[in-house]
C-alpha cells in the first residue's frame, strides 16, 4: 500500500528566496547593471567636468546662481534616460525571460499560487532596483560635486534640494523596472516589449505637448516628466498640474512615481494570474 506524503505549503519567504536566486543567477543582470551604472556616472561626471572647465567663462548671473547647475550635473537628463532604459529592460526580462525559455511552466507547476509568486518577484525586483538606484544616484552625486569642488561650487547632500535630486533619481530605477515588468507580463515577447518600453518611457514624454491643458496633464503624469520636475529645484513654486483643478509641485511628482509603481505592480500580478501560460 502506497502512502502519499503531503508536501509542506510553500512559505512566502521561500518564494522571495527563490526569486532572489533567479535574479542574481543571471549573468546578464550583472553586466546590464554594471554597464548601466558606469554609463550613468560617466555621463553625470562629464557634465560636471564641462561646467568645471567653463565656469570662468560664465557670466556673473550664472555664477551667482550656479547651485542649480551643480544639482543638474548631479543627475542629468541623459543619465536619467539611460537609467530608465536599463532598469525597465531588466524588469521586463524577469518576466519575459521565463516565458521565452519555458521555465515559467516549471515555476507554476511548483508554485500554483501565481499571485503569491508574482508578488514575490515584484518585491524582489523593487528592492534590488531601489538599492541599485540609491547606489548609482549617490555615487553620481558624490562624483559630480567632487569635480565642482575644484571651483568651490560643489554642494553637500544637506543643501536644500540636494537630497530630493538624489532620492528622485534613485527611485526612478524601481519605478521604471516595475513598468518594464508590467509590459513584459502583458506582452510576453522580448522585442515588442523593449520597443514599447522605449516608446512609453522615453519617446512619449517628448511627443506630448504641454500647449493644452489635457495634454499638459498627460505629459506631467509620465514618469520621466515627473522626475524632471522633482530634480528642478528652481521649479518648486510653479504650478504642476497633475489633474484638472489640482495644482501642486513636488507632491505631484512623488504621486506620479507612486501611482506608476502601484499600478504596474498590480498589472504584473493580475496579468500573469488571469492569463494562460
Amino acid at each position: 500500500m502506497t502512502t502519499t506524503v503531503a508536501l509542506p505549503a510553500t512559505r512566502f519567504t521561500d518564494l522571495l528566496a527563490a526569486e532572489w536566486l533567479k535574479l542574481r543567477s543571471l549573468r546578464s543582470t550583472y553586466w546590464a547593471l554594471g554597464a548601466g551604472a558606469l554609463a550613468v556616472i560617466a555621463l553625470n561626471t562629464n557634465a560636471a567636468r564641462a561646467d568645471y572647465a567653463n565656469y570662468p567663462h560664465y557670466g556673473a548671473v550664472i555664477q551667482t546662481h550656479f547651485v542649480s547647475w551643480a544639482l543638474r550635473d548631479a543627475f542629468t537628463q541623459g543619465a536619467a534616460m539611460t537609467m530608465l532604459l536599463v532598469t525597465a529592460s531588466i524588469g521586463a526580462i524577469t518576466i519575459v525571460g521565463e516565458y521565452s525559455t519555458g521555465l515559467i511552466r516549471t515555476t507554476f507547476a511548483a508554485v500554483p499560487d501565481r499571485r503569491a509568486l508574482m508578488t514575490a518577484k515584484v518585491l524582489v525586483v523593487t528592492a534590488v532596483m531601489t538599492v541599485y538606484g540609491a547606489v548609482v544616484a549617490g555615487a553620481s552625486f558624490a562624483a559630480t560635486q567632487a569635480v565642482l569642488d575644484g571651483r568651490g561650487q560643489g554642494v553637500p547632500i544637506s543643501h536644500p534640494g540636494a537630497l530630493r535630486v538624489v532620492a528622485a533619481s534613485a527611485l526612478l530605477a524601481p519605478v521604471c523596472a516595475l513598468v518594464g515588468m508590467a509590459l513584459g507580463a502583458l506582452i510576453r515577447h522580448s522585442a515588442t516589449t523593449m520597443v514599447l518600453i522605449t516608446f512609453v518611457l522615453l519617446f512619449l514624454p517628448t511627443f506630448v505637448t504641454d500647449r493644452y491643458h489635457w495634454t499638459a496633464c498627460l505629459r506631467n503624469a509620465l514618469p520621466f516628466n515627473a522626475w524632471v520636475r522633482l530634480v528642478d529645484i528652481e521649479y518648486g513654486h510653479d504650478p504642476f498640474t497633475l489633474v484638472p483643478r489640482w495644482p501642486t509641485t513636488v507632491t505631484g511628482g512623488w504621486l506620479v512615481f507612486g501611482a506608476w509603481a502601484v499600478v504596474a505592480a498590480a498589472v504584473t500580478v493580475v496579468a500573469v494570474d488571469r492569463r494562460d501560460v
